[in-house]
């Protein structure tokens, strides 16, 4: 069978790859809609603008192309940020490959978006070493436990021998420190229980989040809500995982205590075909708690789930280790994003979960 403009053009219409085609001139001659949807253009109305149009930033770019075509060769450049006129960045990898028709160069471009697949691998280590921690965490507890269980015990017969109110003193100075360290033991482990889940509107855990943060902060912050009302319930357990959107929140709350028109937005919206871990789910609801305060520094962002990992002094580093614990039970993920005025926590739960 002979295959025809027509097909050739259909074939490249339904390609996941998106594909652009530029003459000599650099500008755009034909684009696929894969090509349209990442980089988030109408291909009617960019046909024939020059390639600085279709991106925002494109001196790279364009030296590139140019040398491909003067060389005839071939280039590869692999992750690579591209940055959209809707102001969003891209991590891609692209081929330019120079293609000689009638006489004239021009230019094949193939994009391959990697930013999911570099979140799926992002969050798959996060995964990791968390499991990792976990289980340091639970054989280090174990060597502290035993000793300061035995530490208490003592004090505590020590006390019952002592009639001198000072030395009493000191007895109970060590048996509340013994417990505080105690007590810090088991908050570094977690959760200690399964969950115990039952059918629950996500939106009256964030409206109590919402009362709870407004009461906290004595209304000196602006908390909005942008919720989807089509959202079904969900399989969860409600107090569980009301305190790890809980401690999100309050984290923010308190980032933003210093920042001017402080704001504070829970947002709430289903994604479709979503893959967490090595599982991929054909609906996952997404929770989303955005502030406007300083940001989370850099050097923070790898770690900012360990325990005992904070960005405020007086921080203790458990709140978001105990959320991610929450929502790992959950089969779900916790994701962020910040940069200085935009911090946004992502809470993600597949919504299979239902029964």
């Amino acid at each position: 069978m002979e295959i025809t403009a027509s097909m050739n053009e259909s074939i490249l219409d339904n390609l996941s790859t998106a594909l652009l085609f530029l003459d000599h001139q650099l500008k755009l001659c034909f684009i696929n809609p894969s090509a349209e949807s990442l980089l988030e253009i109408s291909g009617t109305r960019s046909c024939g603008q020059p390639v600085s149009e279709l991106f925002a930033e494109t001196r790279e770019l364009e030296s590139v192309m140019y040398d491909a075509i003067q060389t005839g060769q071939p280039y590869t450049r692999r992750k690579a940020e591209i940055k959209l006129n809707s102001g969003g960045t891209k991590t891609v990898d692209y081929t330019v490959t120079p293609v000689n028709e009638d006489e004239q160069p021009r230019l094949l471009m193939e994009v391959h978006p990697l930013d999911r697949y570099l979140r799926i691998d992002r969050d798959e280590a996060i995964r990791s070493h968390q499991d990792t921690t976990r289980q340091m965490i639970r054989g280090l507890a174990h060597e502290i436990k035993n000793p300061l269980g035995g530490i208490r015990g003592s004090a505590q017969l020590l006390s019952r021998e002592l009639d001198n109110a000072p030395l009493l003193e000191y007895t109970n100075i060590i048996i509340q420190e013994t417990d505080r360290l105690t007590a810090l033991v088991d908050r570094l482990l977690g959760p200690r229980t399964l969950p115990r889940p039952r059918m629950t509107n996500i939106h009256e855990l964030l409206e109590r989040t919402y009362k709870l943060i407004e009461m906290e902060s004595d209304q000196r912050i602006n908390i909005s809500r942008d919720y989807d009302p089509s959202i079904p319930e969900l399989y969860i357990d409600a107090e569980l995982m009301m305190q790890a959107i809980f401690n999100i929140a309050r984290n923010a709350a308190q980032s933003v205590a210093d920042t001017p028109n402080a704001t504070l937005t829970l947002v709430t919206r289903t994604e479709r075909q979503f893959t967490i871990g090595n599982a991929r789910h054909r609906l996952v609801v997404k929770i989303d708690i955005i502030d406007n305060g300083p940001g989370i520094p850099p050097a923070l962002h790898e770690q900012l789930f360990y325990p005992m990992i904070s960005g405020r002094p007086d921080g203790s580093g458990l709140g978001l280790s105990f959320a991610q614990s929450i929502v790992h039970q959950h089969h779900g993920l916790i994701e962020f994003e910040s940069e200085p005025g935009d911090t946004r926590f992502t809470i993600i739960i597949p919504l299979e979960q239902a029964k």
